[in-house]
């Protein structure tokens, strides 16, 4: 028991809590089951952090985190409005896949805690951006006429986020990742692009 205690980390008690909230949800976790599913006790667990509470928070962060970054990215702030709308659906989709753990956790919180909260807030913040960036594409001409921005951002992420629902990486790595990111981009956009444009 000592050797494992010695060899976990912040970041691998992390990896072992993502995997038991998504598991059991975040609710139906216990302090017990965490230490049950790491091997160690809670008190190990302490030593790394204060709560569970603590690592639903680092969980979430890694999540909005890869989200956040999207948005910096050079082509997401360069260029028509479509053009960096169809980067940031990309790497979306390319992110989730990456921190699938972490994004299906974000994706499954309700607002019952205080962290939930923050982090409901924070998804919020990342779908406005979207959004706007949807309204500009339109407003530029390179949207359908009188698309419903609002139902359009919806659907889009609907359909992105419905992937941590099926997708498994373990059954055809980035070749399959890759080919996903393809479909969601050739789907979302060939109905949003207006009659005639490539």
């Amino acid at each position: 028991m000592a050797a494992r205690r010695d060899t976990y980390t912040p970041q691998t008690l992390l990896q072992v809590a993502v995997g038991v909230f998504n598991e059991r949800g975040y609710d139906g976790t216990s302090m017990e089951h965490l230490a049950r599913a790491a091997g160690i006790s809670k008190s190990s667990i302490y030593h790394h952090v204060p709560g569970k509470e603590e690592l639903l928070r680092r969980a979430v962060s890694h999540a909005l985190d890869g989200l956040d970054a999207v948005l910096e990215e050079p082509a997401a702030g360069t260029g028509p409005a479509v053009d960096r709308l169809e980067h940031v659906v990309r790497r979306t989709a390319e992110v989730l896949m990456e921190r699938l753990p972490y994004v299906t956790l974000l994706l499954r919180v309700r607002g019952n805690t205080e962290t939930e909260r923050w982090a409901l807030e924070r998804r919020r913040e990342f779908d406005h951006s979207v959004a706007e960036l949807l309204r500009k594409a339109v407003a530029e001409g390179d949207l359908r006429p009188g698309t419903d921005v609002r139902l359009a951002t919806r659907l889009l992420f609907g359909m992105i986020n419905s992937i941590v629902e099926w997708y498994r990486p373990q059954r055809g790595g980035p070749q399959v990742s890759s080919q996903v990111v393809e479909a969601v981009i050739s789907t979302a956009f060939a109905g949003l692009r207006g009659t005639g444009r490539p």
